[in-house]
């Protein structure tokens, strides 16, 4: 028998079911997909706690890989035995699962170089890291960039991509711990945020200049040193909330700050049109398996322990990717 994580009301991690589901058969355009790992995000607790609202009950996750087990009428994509990942937003949402029932549209087939684990640690941090890395920003060699969280799953891609890109990058930290990790993956220079003004050490840095692109996926916490830190007509990237939604602003302030740009982008419009979703996939896929970018599994968990694991990314004890094992 299958078994899913759902949840019937919205709240702390204990909300969360492990529950026997019936899969069935998949109707036209849907797939039957056997999981192999599931992909653990901060946004999953974004649905378990309300932030996302969801009609309930509901299940839980969005990313995961695994191997195709039926086909519905219409599909062409993929065919029973295919190894296959995906990520999204409402879609896909039930991937805490062993088993399910899946709209064909939103899977990728994994190259023979990646496994299963490795595309549910990073087929959502990677496809996050590829649309900042080549559609936001017309980033230049030699350019400096800001991370925040830059232990975390999207830090770690993101500045390794960077420094394939030439660029310098500085990291935002909460332990000595976490600056080690970012440090190994390619940051210049790391800053314990809990100890140091991040703004004034971004300007130390940078000789006073400050950076052009801030990646900042803390949100409410972040979003003022996010500005200060930014050159003349440099991009705030709001890319999460793991601390809160970002303070509303004055407009004005951007333009006494030096006519700074600042975007919201969501996932979701980087990869609606097939051809660029391919083509983001492609290029973070075929990092990976060169050893270019390199995907850091650091929390393992059984399905079971959803909870449990949603305590410690909430907590921000993780570092790198998490994954749920089947």
């Amino acid at each position: 028998m299958a078994h899913a994580i759902r949840f019937h009301e919205t709240g702390a991690p204990e909300v969360m079911r492990w529950e026997e589901v019936n899969v069935g058969a998949p109707g036209p355009g849907e797939v039957r997909l056997r999981h192999e790992a599931v992909g653990l995000n901060f946004a999953d607790t974004y649905f378990r706690s309300g932030l996302y609202p969801v009609p309930l009950p509901a299940g839980m996750g969005v990313e995961a890989a695994g191997v195709v087990e039926a086909v519905g009428a219409g599909v062409t994509n993929v065919v029973p035995g295919d190894r296959v990942t995906y990520t999204g937003f409402i879609n896909t949402l039930g991937a805490y699962s062993t088993e399910r029932l899946i709209p064909a549209a939103p899977l990728i087939k994994l190259p023979d170089a990646i496994a299963c684990e490795t595309a549910a640690a990073m087929t959502m941090r990677g496809l996050t890291s590829a649309y900042l890395m080549r559609r936001i920003w017309p980033l230049q060699a030699g350019e400096t960039i800001l991370v925040h969280a830059a232990a975390g799953g999207v830090g770690l891609i993101v500045s390794q991509w960077a420094k394939l890109l030439g660029l310098k990058v500085i990291g935002t930290v909460s332990t000595e711990e976490k600056a080690a990790v970012a440090r190994a993956h390619g940051c210049d220079h790391v800053i314990l945020y809990r100890n140091e003004d991040v703004a004034k050490r971004v300007r130390e840095l940078t000789d006073g200049v400050g950076v052009s692109v801030v990646y900042d996926s803390v949100g409410q916490d972040t979003f003022a040193a996010s500005l200060d830190s930014l050159k003349r007509r440099g991009l705030l990237v709001c890319v999460g909330t793991a601390s809160g939604k970002a303070p509303a602003f004055e407009p004005q302030v951007l333009a006494m700050k030096g006519s700074l740009y600042v975007t919201r982008p969501a996932l979701a419009d980087y990869i609606s049109d097939p051809a660029e979703k391919a083509a983001l996939a492609d290029e973070i896929f075929g990092h990976v398996a060169a050893g270019r970018i390199k995907i850091e599994i650091n929390q393992r968990y059984d399905l079971q322990d959803a909870v449990q694991a949603h305590r410690d990314i909430e907590s921000r004890k993780t570092t790198g990717s998490s994954v749920f094992t089947i």
